[in-house]
């Protein structure tokens, strides 16, 4: 039922004779689930489905992922693309090679390959930490590249070492369209989230921002190191590998070690950044705003007719910008933006 208290309206439910409320963020994102599920696949083109939306929504899915480690464990992380070109190479060979092989089981036993590499390349962390567990993560970013180029097992002996991805279908129905993979990919997304929105709530959420804030005094109280930071790593590397399955088979189409360079762990690392690290809206802020800023300052180039020099690397002054701003002005990104916003508007026209 509605009804409207202290100028704001309310929404509650009634169980077993008892009234409770309904956060109104939780009304929100409801809405916004049935417009991108209902509402959106009628009304987008192609274009907006593959250059948009899809992208958007495996970024995010990464970007959740490096937020784990980094945001909400303390861990950073320069090597989220490797672990993404592991969970895909992992769910190619695996449907390529057991037979009747699932692709959403392979998505996810790609993940778990992640994850386990993201265990061994996170011990460093146990000794380490800020910069040199930095260093840590881009030699791994540098090794798994490496791996994955020179081993032609994982590419299945080709010679340009780039392989069509093989079509993603289940339960007799191919995803083939930009909606249907649109849909896919939106589906597993919003799963994923609604378990990272509950674990970082959990004891294991708790652990992981224990360390974060101070390890010593988490281990001091009872917290293990060990098994806290390497679940971190198992956890978020898991999400990456899922994020790199779905980039590779519903987005590119290819799956090739060039597409999970550096420049793509940078781009993670600035969409949380950007967004609001430990932040779980942050991912999707961060995500939304790397996809269409390329593409706005792009219109913006053309419109003002802007020198081909200048208009190749606007991308990088501004993004170079933003960072810096956020990390001095707004250190919680947009999603501390997008809170602040909230209060002001629901306060309005009478602050006080």
């Amino acid at each position: 039922m509605f009804y409207r208290e202290a100028g704001q309206f309310k929404v509650t439910y009634q169980a077993d004779g008892q009234v409770f409320p309904i956060r109104q963020d939780r009304i929100g994102i409801a809405a916004l689930l049935a417009v991108a599920f209902l509402v959106v696949p009628f009304v987008a083109s192609p274009y907006v489905f593959s250059a948009i939306l899809i992208p958007f929504l495996i970024f995010a899915l990464a970007a959740l992922g490096l937020n784990i480690l980094t945001g909400y464990a303390g861990q950073l992380s320069l090597g989220t693309a490797a672990f993404m070109a592991v969970g895909a190479f992992a769910a190619y060979n695996f449907i390529l090679r057991i037979p009747g092989m699932p692709v959403l089981l392979a998505f996810i036993l790609g993940g778990l390959c992640a994850a386990m590499v993201g265990i061994v390349f996170g011990l460093p962390s146990l000794r380490i930490r800020g910069f040199y567990l930095a260093a840590a993560t881009l030699a791994t970013q540098f090794f798994v590249v490496w791996c994955l180029t020179k081993i032609q097992w994982f590419t299945n002996y080709s010679s340009s070492g780039v392989i069509t991805a093989q079509k993603i279908s289940m339960f007799g129905y191919t995803f083939d369209t930009p909606a249907s993979k649109y849909l896919l990919v939106l589906a597993i997304v919003c799963v994923m989230a609604l378990m990272v929105k509950n674990m970082v709530r959990s004891n294991v959420g708790r652990s992981w921002m224990a360390v974060r804030d101070m390890d010593v005094a988490a281990e001091v109280i009872g917290f293990r190191l060990m098994r806290t930071k390497l679940l971190a790593f198992a956890v978020s590397s898991f999400y990456c590998g899922v994020a790199g399955a779905l980039y590779a088979y519903a987005y590119l189409g290819t799956v090739e070690p060039e597409a999970y360079s550096l420049d793509l762990s940078f781009r993670i690392l600035f969409m949380i950044i950007i967004g609001g690290v430990g932040s779980i809206i942050g991912a999707f802020f961060g995500s939304a705003f790397i996809v269409l800023l390329p593409i706005l300052l792009n219109i913006i180039a053309h419109g003002l007719q802007l020198p081909t020099s200048v208009a190749s690397n606007l991308e990088l002054m501004v993004f170079g910008a933003l960072i810096i701003f956020f990390l001095i002005v707004e250190p919680h990104g947009l999603a501390r933006l997008w809170q602040i916003a909230k209060e002001k508007l629901r306060l309005w026209p009478f602050p006080h």
